[in-house]
């Protein structure tokens, strides 16, 4: 399969579901972490064709859903700073924190700019060079390359005027949280494709060890992801947990080496806040001190409200797999793109979003 169309074929996309409903003869329960799977699934109808052996749930692989309220607190109060210049991705403009959001500190008169590539950050350092640049680093292992790569290139530049709030996170830890909870019953995990490319299979290895979960890496098509589901229910029937590669056109199992050395290089790994799953050891990124100059918690001092959650949002429920976004009662009614309540609605990647969008209707 070469060419991207067949893997939207129509006659594929039947035949592997009817396959998936020949093999499978005991419930499974199946969870993505990718926002992107989230989207592909829901856009596509995948969870329509599936027989009713097979529940899908979608997981926290969201960065901008699970960033937490104190997170955007903290972004809020450095751009009320004089002289400040705030760089950050679209999707987060609209996230709600504990009393505001980024987009309502802009109409009130902070300079917000909405960039596309942490470039973009650079070049705003480049041309302001009296003011202080901070790029809202927000993102999983996909983004953390492109991060690092920013601050050793302003440190290359001795850009003195240029700041990264790092609030990456990395993906296996949270997964491991999640199983720990115990809360639902998982019995295969699709693995996220595009920060599979950069990490690997290996992290995955304890899950399918260490609790006995399928796990499958599935790229963004139809067939791609009927693929990894039917991959995961044969592993299921066998009794037979593994690591599994179906996404073989982007993912190897050793994952992108020099990503990751530039990742070691530039970061440690730290404590970070998940919505919905609280502090997890490990799960997040923090500049080095070789470049701590560069960060912005660190080089700006700003007094936090106490964080709050919106009442009646239950997007960290969702993020677990908890309820589907159905299940909350502000869905569709008070929480809508136009009017989003909490991040599951405001990302193109979050779940509340996708199922407004595509019309999920059960809860």
């Amino acid at each position: 399969m070469r060419f991207i169309d067949e893997f939207r074929n129509a006659e594929l996309v039947r035949r592997l579901a009817d396959k998936i409903a020949r093999v499978s003869t005991r419930p499974s329960r199946l969870m993505e972490f990718c926002g992107g799977h989230t989207v592909a699934i829901m856009r596509n109808g995948i969870r329509q064709l599936l027989p009713p052996t097979i529940e899908m749930l979608s997981g926290p692989g969201c960065p901008v859903c699970v960033t937490a309220n104190s997170d955007i607190d903290e972004a809020i109060a450095l751009a009320g700073l004089p002289d400040v210049i705030i760089t950050t991705f679209g999707d987060m403009l609209k996230v709600p924190g504990s009393y505001s959001s980024l987009q309502k500190a802009r109409a009130e008169g902070s300079d917000i700019r909405i960039v596309y590539s942490t470039q973009d950050a650079l070049q705003v350092a480049r041309d302001n060079p009296q003011q202080s640049i901070i790029f809202i680093g927000v993102g999983f292992e996909t983004t953390a390359p492109t991060v690092a790569m920013a601050v050793v290139q302003a440190e290359k530049e001795d850009l003195r005027n240029f700041y990264v709030l790092c609030q990456l996170k990395t993906t296996p830890p949270a997964m491991r949280a999640l199983l720990d909870l115990g809360e639902i019953k998982i019995n295969g995990i699709i693995c996220p494709g595009h920060v599979t490319t950069i990490i690997g299979t290996g992290p995955y290895q304890a899950y399918a060890r260490d609790y006995g979960v399928a796990c499958v890496v599935a790229g963004f098509e139809p067939v791609d992801i009927l693929q990894a589901v039917e991959m995961l229910v044969q592993q299921i029937e066998r009794g037979d947990p593994r690591v599994e590669i179906a996404y073989t056109r982007g993912v190897r199992p050793g994952g992108n080496l020099k990503a990751l050395e530039l990742m070691h290089n530039v970061f440690d790994t730290a404590g970070a806040s998940w919505r919905g799953l609280g502090e997890i050891p490990c799960s997040g990124l923090k500049l080095k001190m070789k470049y701590a100059r560069f960060d912005a918690g660190r080089a700006f001092d700003v007094v936090l409200p106490p964080a709050r959650e919106a009442p009646g949002c239950r997007c960290g429920e969702v993020l677990r797999g908890v309820i589907a976004p159905t299940g909350c009662k502000l869905f569709r009614k008070a929480c809508s793109p136009e009017n989003p309540i909490g991040p599951c609605m405001v990302s193109s990647e979050g779940s509340c979003a996708a199922y407004y969008q595509y019309g999920e209707s059960d809860g």
